[in-house]
């Protein structure tokens, strides 16, 4: 089983990694909402990996919605800012983190 340190390691990449994409856009465009939808779906290329990346995002969240009950994880919620201000690449870590910590929290496992 991947360690709580490892999934919280890469959230810390899942994190750095696309905001210095995001940053470098914003340093250039400013923090322009619709400009940045609209680079999103420039072209078919771009449309098609937003799209992707974007119902994967959605269709995640459907998963810690229900199994956060069974696991009795109640900070999940923390889920949908993420991938709203970061994006799939830290959701995905991050509800992993959440999980391992509940099951080493559990077997009392560092």
């Amino acid at each position: 089983m991947i360690s709580s340190r490892t999934w919280l390691v890469l959230c810390a990449i899942g994190t750095l990694l696309p905001w210095l994409f995001f940053s470098s856009w914003i340093g250039t465009n400013g923090f322009d909402v619709l400009g940045f939808v609209q680079a999103l779906f420039s072209n078919g290329a771009a449309s098609g990996f937003s799209t992707d990346v974007l119902l994967s995002l959605f269709m995640f969240w459907a998963w810690p919605f229900f199994d956060a009950k069974a696991k009795n994880l109640s900070l999940w919620w923390v889920l949908i800012p993420a991938g709203l201000t970061v994006g799939l690449s830290l959701v995905m870590p991050l509800y992993f983190y959440m999980r391992t910590k509940a099951s080493e929290t559990i077997t009392g496992a560092a």
